[in-house]
C-alpha cells in the first residue's frame, strides 16, 4: 500500500485480515503478504484489489468497499479492517467459495490477475449474497485480465447469481423456458466444470469486524490525527473549523479523500505535497440532505454513495423530478471502475477540474450550486462559474473548501442528458462527453433556458455560452438544429494536442452530442404531445439506447473421451489448471513475492529521453546524495559482454556512447528501498548532442534506406504474365498498429550471488531460461556453469520475455555482481511499456489481379514491419509473414516482399502468433477488395480460392485442407450464418443510426520453428521410494497450463494418478540447454520428452511388474529399490525436422497446420463510432485435445487478444518518438465489457495429427487472427451504412479499427460540417 510506514504523534491503528496492525513513529513495516498484486500502480488494472470495512457508530453498520490497494494511503486505513486474498481462504485453512469457484471453472491461466478478481467478487458477495449480474459484471469493469478472455470467469461469477437458480440445465445461464431455436438452445453437452462438487456459499463463515475498532470508533472521542513521514505530514482533522485553520495555514495542502488524483499525481508526475490534509472525517462533508426542490450532497461523499443516493432518489420521486439525476447516474455507471468509485470523492471530482471528468459537464449544465466555506464565511457559486474563464480560473480562493454539492431538480418541461464517448465503454478517461438542458416555455417547444457543456475537447470543462445565448427563443426544430451546430463549432474551439488525439473526431463528437440531445428531446415532446410533436422517425429511434455490457452467453463444445479410456487416464479430461487454487488464493509465488534476501538491494534504471543522441555527460551527483542510495551502474561495471551480436546489430545492456531509442537504459540506481531508487533515479541528470537522422515511422526508414538485412522475397508461379490475362486489377494499402504485450507480471528479476566460484542463482520472469544464462554468463564474464535460472512460473508474456528479459536480467547481475548484494528489479508499468516495444507495426501493400467470377489470379504484395532500433526477432517476423500470408487461400501466381525496417523505437520483438495477424489480416483485406469490386459478397469469395484439395503452399509444402473445408461449413451452420445475414440485413434496413455487421473468416495457421534444433526438448523424472513422483521439462508456466498438460502425460504413461507427481520449476541445473517456450510448441516438444523419460522408466520397472501383476506402485518402486534399479531418467525430443531454403524459396518449415474458422456480428452506433461485439462463434481444429478446458480457454484468450489489436490497442508516440500510452489509463486492452454477448467455441471432433503428442496440436497462437472477424464484421457495418448514404464503394481502414475510424468512414451532415470548418 502506497506511503509507506507512516506515523508519528499518533499510533496508526487497522486490521489486516483479522489480526491488528499497529504503527507508531516512523517505522517501516510490512504484513508479509504478498497475494495481492502490483499491476499498473495507478488503480487502472484491479490486480491489487482489497476489501476495506468501516464501522458507522451512528446506524451501527458496517461499510464493506472494494478498493485499489496501489492507491490507498496507509493513513487512511486509521479504524478500518482491510481483508486481502489471503484473509479469504486458503489452502492451509479453508478455500472459499469464490476461490474454488474460481478456479474450477478455469478462470486463471497465468493467475496474476486471479486474487485481484477474487476480491472484487468477494466484497459484492459480503454485501449482496445472491447478486443479479448486473451487479457482477458491475463488479468486474475495473479488473483486467489478459489471459482468459473472462468468459471462464464470469461462468464462476455467474454460480453465485440468483437468476442461475431455475434450472441447471442450461449451461448458458438461459431458463430453458425461453425457447428460441439455435445454438444457444440446442446443444447439450458435457460442461468444462460440474457444479454438483462445488461448497455453498455461507455468509456465516466469514471474518467478522474487529469489535476493538468497533469500540474505537464508539468510544473515543473524535480528535485530529497527525502521521508523519518520511518526507511529508498527514493531517486528518474532525470538524469544519479546523479543517478551515488548517486550510489558512497550509492553503497548497490538497484534500485527499480517496487518492485517486492526487495519488497518481505523486506517482507519475513527480508532484510533491509536504502536507496533505484528509477531509473524510468530517459531518459536514458528508451529508446528504433531501430538501423540496434537490439534493445536497457532502463533498467527501464517494461516487458509489452518491450513485446509491441517485438510484433511490429515482425510484422514490415523480420522473419530471429525477432528469438531473438521470443525467448523472448514466455518467457514474462508467465512471472508473467500482474499487476507484468507491473510494474517489464527488467533490474531488469536481474540484480538479480535469476536462476528463464526465460529472462536470452535466452538473455544470443543471445549474448545480457549490457550498463553500473558509474563516470568510460561507458563500453559494453556481458550479458553471469555476470552469468561466478556463484553466487559470480562481473562483475558489487557496483557502476556501467545498462543503457540499446541491444538486437540483428537474422542473415540467425540462430535460437534461449526459453524453461520453471513451476509447473503451467501460473504466476508460473520456475522448469528449457533454451534458446538456434545455427548458421550454410551458406547453410550446420554443427554448427558455439552454445550456450546453462540453468536457475532454480541451484543458477543461467548457461552456458553449454564445450558442445558448443566440438560440433562445427558437423553436425545437431541425432550423435551429442546423444553426446550434455550426455555432457549437464555431465557438468550441480545439486546439491541436500534442498526445496524438485527432481534432476532428473530437469536433465531430460534439455535433453528433448535439444531434443525440436534440432526438431525445424531441422524442419527449412528442410524449407530451403527440398531436402537436410527431417526435422522430422510426428508424431513428435506436440510437437513444447506448450499448449495455451484459453477463455473456457460452457454449463449450469439445469431443468427450472414449468409454474405452481407462478411469485413472487424465488426458483428453477438462482437468483443473494445477496452480488455479493457488492462484486464486494468492498463494502461487511471482517473482516480487520471493521474500526478501539479507541486505538485498532495489534497482530503477535510468532510461534515454532521446530517440537518437550523443551521450555527452553523465551527472550522478544529486543521485548518489539521496536517501538510502548505495551505488549507479553504468556499461563501465559491465566485467565482460554489454553489446550481444545474435544477428544485424547489437543488442545491447546500456547505452555506451550513444542512445538509439527513447527508453533505452543508460544506467542505473541501486538503492535500500524502492521507492529511494525510484526517487534518486529521478535526479541523474544527462546531457545529450542530438544525431541525424530520427527515424520513427516505416515511411522514414524507407526514405532513409534504414533496414535490417536480409530482406526476404517469395515467388510462386508467373505473376508479370497473370496480371496481362486477368479481367481486373485492385491495389491498396493497409496500416497495422503495433500492441504492447501487456502481460500482468511486469518484467522481474531477482539477482543472487550465492559468494563463491562467481555462482549467481537468478529468479526471473522469462519464457527462455537458457538464454538468461547464456547473456547473464556472457556479461559478468563467468562460464555458464556458474548461473543457475529458475522459474516457477511467469505472469504472462505473449513472446515479451525472451531477449528483452535477458537484457534486464543482465542489468540486475551486474548491479548484484558489482555490489556484492541480491538485486531485486521490478519495472513499473510505465517503464515496462516505454523499455520492451512489442508487435511491429506493418504496412501491407497490394497488387491483385482476379476475374470477374472471383478467382483470384496473381499477387503482388510488400509488408514493412518497424523493427525498432535493434534486431531482435524482426527478420524472424518478417519471414514468417511471408510464409503464412496465403493464410486459407490458393494463389497460383504469387511475389510477396518483406523488409524489417530499422528505426529509432524500442525494439519490437516476438508476440504471440509472429507476423501472422499482420499479414493474414492483409490478405483478408485484399479479399474483401475484391469482393467490394466483384459485386459478390466476401464469403463468396473466400469459398473460390480457399485450399480445396491436396495441394502445395507457395513455398512448394504439402498441404491436406480437408479439416480448412470442415472448420468452415460447421461454422456456417453453427452460426447460422445466412440467416443471420439476412436478419443483420433487415435490422439496417429499419436503423438509419445504427447498423449491424457480419463477417465469417477462415483460418490456416501453420505449426513450426523452421528448424530442427529450436524444437529438441528434454525432461527429467524421478521416482522416490515412497511412489511419488517429481517432474521437470524445459517448458514455461506462463498460463497456458504446460505443467498440467506434462503432469497428464506422465500420469497416462506412468499408469498412476495425477495426484502422485509434482512439479517443481523450471531451472537450467535441471535442464540444460532448452528451447524457449514459444511458438505454441511448450507442449508439443517437452510433451514428447517427457513421454520418453516415462517410458524409459516403465521399461525398466516392466521386468518386476510381471512378477508381481497384483502388486501397487508402491510395491514396485520399493522392490525396483532394493534390486538397484536406477528410478531416475532423463527423457529427449529431437525437435520436428523442419527447415527452408530462402534461396530457392522452397521448404518444409511447418511439421503440420491448424485450421479454424469464426464468424463474429457487431452492432456500430454511427453518430459516435462506438461499437458492441454482438455474438462470435468459433471452430477450431486442434486434433485431439489433451486438455479441453486450458484449450479453449487459449483459444479465447487469443481470440480476445486478437479482438483488442484489430479493434482496440492504439499506441501513441510524440514527434520526437516518445511513447505516450503508458499504462492501463491511456493504453486500453479488452475488459469485460468488450467480449462478445453470445461466445461459442466448438472443437473439430475426429480429427487426428500423427506428428504430435497424442494426435494433439499446438495451439496457444493460433486463435488470436480470429480476433480479425471482428474488423470485418465492422468493415461489413460500415460498407452498409457507406451503400444507404451513397458514398464511394472503395474505402480503406486501418488496424485498430477504432471508435474515430468507424465514425470517420460513416460520413454524414455533421463531419462535412467538421471538414468544411
Amino acid at each position: 500500500m502506497s506511503l509507506q510506514g507512516a506515523a508519528g504523534t499518533e499510533e496508526l491503528i487497522f486490521y489486516v485480515n483479522g489480526r491488528k496492525v499497529s504503527v507508531a513513529r516512523e517505522e517501516l513495516f510490512s504484513v508479509r503478504l504478498t497475494g495481492t498484486k502490483y499491476g499498473c500502480g495507478g488503480g487502472g488494472c484491479g490486480a491489487c484489489t482489497v476489501m476495506i470495512s468501516t464501522y458507522e457508530p451512528a446506524s451501527k453498520k458496517i461499510r464493506h468497499y472494494s478498493a485499489n490497494a496501489c492507491l490507498l494511503p496507509i493513513c487512511s486505513l486509521y479504524g478500518a479492517a482491510v481483508t486481502t486474498v489471503e484473509g479469504v481462504g486458503s489452502t492451509k485453512t479453508r478455500v472459499h467459495p469464490v476461490q474454488e469457484r474460481l478456479a474450477k471453472c478455469h478462470g486463471s491461466q497465468c493467475g496474476f490477475c486471479t486474487p485481484g478478481m477474487v476480491m472484487s467478487i468477494y466484497t459484492l458477495l459480503r454485501n449482496h449474497p445472491e447478486p443479479t449480474s448486473e451487479q457482477m459484471i458491475a463488479a468486474l469493469a475495473g479488473n483486467l485480465c489478459r489471459c482468459t478472455g473472462y468468459r471462464p470467469i464470469l461462468d464462476a461469477c455467474k454460480t453465485f447469481c440468483k437468476e442461475s437458480v431455475c434450472c441447471q440445465r442450461k449451461a448458458n445461464g438461459k431458463c430453458c423456458l425461453d425457447q428460441e431455436d439455435d445454438l444457444f438452445d440446442k446443444e447439450e453437452k458435457v460442461g468444462l466444470f460440474s457444479t454438483d462438487e462445488f461448497q455453498p456459499l455461507d455468509p456465516t463463515q466469514e471474518l467478522i469486524f474487529p469489535p476493538e475498532l468497533m469500540r474505537m470508533s464508539e468510544n473515543q472521542p473524535k480528535r485530529t490525527l497527525f502521521f508523519h513521514g518520511e518526507r511529508m505530514t498527514w493531517i486528518s482533522p474532525v470538524s469544519l473549523d479546523e479543517l478551515l485553520d488548517l486550510k489558512a495555514a497550509h492553503p497548497k495542502a490538497p484534500l485527499v479523500v480517496g487518492n485517486t488524483s492526487v495519488g497518481p499525481e505523486m506517482k507519475f508526475r513527480g508532484v510533491f505535497h509536504p502536507i496533505v490534509i484528509a477531509p473524510a472525517r468530517i459531518p459536514d462533508l458528508n451529508v446528504v440532505k433531501r430538501m423540496d426542490d434537490g439534493l445536497t450532497l457532502g463533498a467527501a461523499c464517494s461516487l458509489s454513495l452518491v450513485k446509491d443516493i441517485l438510484t433511490n432518489a429515482i425510484s422514490e420521486y415523480p420522473e419530471e423530478k429525477t432528469k438531473v439525476f438521470c443525467a448523472v447516474l448514466q455518467q457514474l455507471r462508467t465512471l472508473g471502475g467500482e474499487q476507484i468509485r468507491n473510494v474517489a470523492s464527488l467533490g474531488g471530482n469536481i474540484i480538479s477540474r480535469k476536462s476528463t471528468s464526465d460529472l462536470n459537464p452535466v452538473l455544470a449544465a443543471s445549474n448545480c450550486m457549490l457550498n463553500l466555506a473558509s474563516r470568510g464565511g460561507k458563500r453559494q457559486i453556481p458550479l458553471s462559474d469555476i470552469f468561466a474563464d478556463g484553466v487559470g480560473n480562481n473562483t475558489i480562493t487557496p483557502e476556501e473548501i467545498l462543503v457540499s454539492v446541491y444538486i437540483p431538480h428537474s422542473r415540467k418541461g425540462e430535460y437534461v442528458s449526459a453524453f461520453r464517448q471513451a476509447p473503451r465503454r467501460e473504466n476508460a478517461l473520456p475522448i469528449t462527453n457533454a451534458g446538456m438542458r434545455v427548458l421550454f416555455e410551458e406547453g410550446t417547444d420554443l427554448i427558455k433556458d439552454l445550456s450546453i457543456f462540453y468536457g475532454g475537447a480541451v484543458s477543461t470543462t467548457v461552456c458553449a455560452k454564445q450558442t445558448c445565448r443566440t438560440l433562445i427563443g427558437r423553436h425545437w426544430n431541425e432550423q435551429m438544429l442546423d444553426e446550434a451546430c455550426r455555432l457549437i463549432l464555431k465557438e468550441i474551439a480545439l486546439p491541436g494536442s500534442p498526445s496524438g488525439e485527432k481534432v476532428d473526431y473530437k469536433k465531430t463528437l460534439v455535433v453528433s452530442f448535439f444531434y443525440r440531445f436534440f432526438l431525445e428531446v424531441l422524442q419527449s415532446l412528442r410524449t407530451m404531445d403527440p398531436c402537436r410533436y410527431p417526435g422522430i422517425p422510426m428508424e431513428y429511434r435506436s440510437v437513444l439506447q447506448d450499448f449495455k455490457t451484459k453477463i455473456p452467453q457460452s457454449i463449450q463444445i469439445y469431443q468427450d473421451i472414449e468409454p474405452s479410456q481407462s478411469p485413472q487416464d487424465p488426458v483428453g479430461r477438462p482437468i483443473m489448471h494445477q496452480s488455479g487454487i493457488k492462484h486464486a488464493t494468492g498463494e502461487a509465488v511471482y517473482i516480487d513475492d520471493l521474500p526478501s534476501v539479507d541486505g538485498e538491494l532495489f534497482l530503477a534504471v535510468v532510461t534515454s529521453s532521446r530517440a537518437h543522441a550523443k551521450i555527452v555527460s553523465i551527472d550522478t551527483s544529486e543521485a548518489l546524495k539521496g536517501p538510502g542510495v548505495f551505488d549507479i551502474i553504468t556499461a563501465h561495471d559491465v566485467p565482460a559482454t554489454n553489446e550481444f551480436y545474435y544477428s544485424d546489430g547489437p543488442e545491447i545492456i546500456f547505452a555506451r556512447n550513444k542512445v538509439i531509442c527513447v527508453g533505452q537504459i543508460v544506467c542505473a540506481v541501486v538503492a535500500d528501498s524502492d521507492i529511494h531508487a525510484k526517487e534518486a533515479a529521478a535526479k541523474v541528470k544527462i546531457e545529450y548532442e542530438v544525431l541525424e537522422p530520427v527515424i520513427l515511422t516505416i515511411e522514414e526508414a524507407i526514405k532513409h534506406n534504414s533496414f535490417f538485412e536480409p530482406k526476404r522475397k517469395l515467388e510462386h508461379g508467373n505473376v508479370d504474365q497473370a496480371f496481362e490475362t486477368v479481367d481486373n486489377i485492385i491495389e491498396g494499402e493497409i496500416r497495422i498498429g503495433g500492441q504492447e504485450h501487456f502481460y500482468m507480471e511486469t518484467q522481474s528479476v531477482l539477482a543472487v550471488p550465492i559468494g563463491e566460484d562467481k555462482e549467481m542463482d537468478v529468479y526471473v520472469s522469462t519464457q527462455h531460461p537458457a538464454i538468461i544464462q547464456e547473456m547473464v554468463a556472457a556479461s559478468l564474464g563467468v562460464p555458464a556453469n556458474r548461473i543457475m535460472c529458475h522459474v516457477k512460473r511467469v505472469g504472462g508474456a505473449f513472446g515479451g520475455k525472451l531477449l528483452k528479459a535477458g537484457l534486464l536480467a543482465s542489468v540486475a547481475a551486474v548491479a548484484a555482481n558489482k555490489t556484492s548484494r541480491a538485486v531485486r528489479l521490478i519495472l513499473s508499468r510505465g517503464d515496462d511499456m516505454l523499455i520492451t516495444g512489442g508487435r511491429h507495426p506493418f504496412i501491407g501493400k497490394y497488387k491483385v489481379g482476379f476475374m470477374n467470377d472471383g478467382r483470384i489470379r496473381a499477387v503482388d504484395a510488400k509488408y514493412y514491419i518497424n523493427g525498432g532500433c535493434t534486431p531482435d526477432d524482426s527478420v524472424l517476423v518478417a519471414e514468417v509473414s511471408l510464409l503464412k500470408m496465403d493464410n486459407a487461400y490458393k494463389i497460383p501466381n504469387l511475389r510477396c516482399w518483406a523488409y524489417a525496417c530499422k528505426t529509432n523505437l524500442p525494439s519490437n520483438t516476438a508476440f504471440r502468433g509472429f507476423g501472422f495477424p499482420q499479414s493474414a489480416l492483409v490478405t483478408e483485406t485484399w479479399i474483401t477488395g475484391v469482393a467490394d469490386k466483384t459485386g459478390l459478397s466476401p464469403e463468396k469469395i473466400r469459398e473460390i480460392n480457399m485450399y480445396k484439395e491436396n495441394e502445395q503452399t507457395h513455398f512448394k509444402q504439402k498441404l491436406d485442407p480437408q479439416n480448412l473445408i470442415r472448420c468452415w461449413n460447421e461454422c456456417m451452420e453453427k452460426s447460422a450464418y445466412y440467416s443471420r445475414k439476412t436478419a443483420v440485413n433487415e435490422f439496417n434496413k429499419q436503423n438509419y443510426w445504427k447498423k449491424k455487421g457480419i463477417a465469417i473468416v477462415p483460418m490456416k495457421f501453420p505449426f513450426g520453428l523452421g528448424t530442427r534444433y529450436l524444437s529438441q526438448a528434454a525432461a527429467l523424472v524421478h521416482i522416490y521410494t515412497d511412489g511419488s513422483v517429481l517432474l521437470t521439462h524445459g517448458g514455461i508456466e506462463m498460463g497456458q497450463g504446460i505443467h498440467t498438460k506434462m503432469i497428464q502425460v506422465a500420469s497416462r504413461e506412468l499408469n498412476i494418478p495425477m495426484s502422485c507427481i509434482h512439479f517443481c520449476e523450471t531451472s537450467t541445473t535441471t535442464v540444460p540447454n532448452a528451447c524457449a517456450s514459444v511458438g505454441s510448441a511448450g507442449t508439443d516438444v517437452n510433451g514428447m520428452a517427457v513421454k520418453d523419460a516415462c517410458q524409459t522408466l516403465l521399461k525398466r520397472l516392466q521386468p518386476i511388474i510381471n512378477k508381481n501383476p497384483k502388486g501397487t506402485w508402491n510395491d514396485w518402486i520399493k522392490e525396483a529399490f532394493e534390486q538397484s534399479v536406477s528410478l531416475s531418467a532423463t527423457g529427449y525430443f529431437r525437435g520436428y525436422n523442419e527447415n527452408m531454403d530462402w534461396e530457392k524459396g522452397e521448404g518444409q518449415p511447418f511439421t503440420y497446420f491448424l485450421y479454424g474458422a469464426a464468424c463474429s456480428e457487431v452492432e456500430i452506433n454511427c453518430l459516435t463510432g462506438d461499437h458492441k461485439n454482438l455474438r462470435t462463434d468459433i471452430v477450431m481444429d486442434i486434433g485431439y485435445s489433451i486438455n479441453p478446458a486450458v484449450d479453449i480457454g487459449q483459444i479465447e484468450g487469443a481470440f480476445v487478444q486478437g479482438i483488442g489489436l484489430y479493434t482496440m490497442e492504439e499506441l501513441k508516440y510524440s514527434p520526437e518518438g516518445v511513447l505516450y500510452t503508458r499504462g492501463p489509463d491511456q493504453y486500453k486492452i479488452p475488459a469485460v465489457c468488450d467480449i462478445p454477448e453470445q461466445f461459442s467455441v466448438s472443437l473439430l471432433s475426429s480429427s487426428q495429427n500423427p506428428y504430435a503428442i497424442y494426435s494433439s496440436k499446438g495451439i496457444g497462437e493460433a486463435g488470436l487472427f480470429l480476433g480479425s472477424s471482428v474488423f470485418f464484421a465492422l468493415r461489413d457495418a460500415v460498407t452498409s451504412v457507406r451503400n444507404e448514404r451513397g458514398l464511394k464503394k472503395t474505402f480503406a481502414l486501418n488496424s485498430p479499427l477504432t471508435a474515430e475510424q468507424i465514425r470517420a468512414s460513416c460520413a454524414d451532415d455533421f463531419t462535412e460540417m467538421v471538414i468544411r470548418r
